[in-house]
């Protein structure tokens, strides 16, 4: 395996991808029976990606990666409990991922929910219902500071999730502090397939969050 990039080498490489992705350009690098063989015994991904389970979001094409470049976990709404928090630590603490993306979208069907169960007070019923009051906090803090549009109301919910996952996980926010380990939230538009940065904790000045 190749050594472990640092976070800031990461994060280029993955919006590299996403920019080739973006021109219609893909690479599709790793994806073939060579990358297969070598990644059978072991897998050192150089990014996790917490993202949103959106069918229109597949982390190995928006950032045109392949097999053993990105550990993946997955909810609607990206939404964090126990499970969410044990599987990015095993991705950090485990694999050594120098990267922790938040990856949330536009259209969110979980931030939709959530809007509008705080207009009408009507909430979906069985486990949908946790999902929309897990994302519930976000639309409130997003409003209080005068942010109404969804655009930001996504973006407080991306960065809400960024800092709850540093605020839960010690493993993480001693990896963080460390230098080991950097933690971005990402806003994907789903028409132009762009990853735009909105949050980041423990990346060097390099990067700079999206206007």
């Amino acid at each position: 395996m190749t050594e472990t990039p640092t976070p800031s080498d990461a994060f280029d490489l993955l919006m590299a991808g996403n920019r080739r992705f973006v021109a219609g350009t893909p690479e599709h690098p790793n994806q073939d029976a060579t990358r297969r063989t070598e990644t059978a015994p072991s897998q050192q991904p150089f990014a996790v990606i917490f993202g949103c389970s959106d069918s229109r979001l597949a982390a190995e094409i928006i950032f045109d990666r392949g097999l053993g470049d990105l550990f993946v976990v997955r909810t609607a709404g990206h939404v964090a409990g126990t499970e969410v928090l044990g599987s990015i630590e095993f991705g950090v603490n485990v694999l050594n991922a120098p990267l922790v993306v938040v990856l949330g979208h536009d259209s969110c069907g979980a931030v939709a929910a959530a809007c509008s169960a705080l207009i009408d007070g009507q909430t979906p019923g069985g486990f949908v219902r946790d999902v929309v009051e897990r994302v519930t906090p976000s639309v409130l803090a997003a409003r209080a500071a005068g942010r109404d549009s969804p655009e930001e109301i996504l973006a407080e919910h991306i960065e809400h999730t960024v800092d709850l996952l540093l605020e839960r996980s010690r493993v993480l926010a001693e990896a963080v502090a460390a230098g080991r380990t950097a933690v971005v939230g990402l806003s994907y538009r789903l028409a132009d397939g762009s990853a735009q940065l909105v949050a980041t904790r423990g990346v060097g000045a390099a990067v700079s969050t999206a206007p």
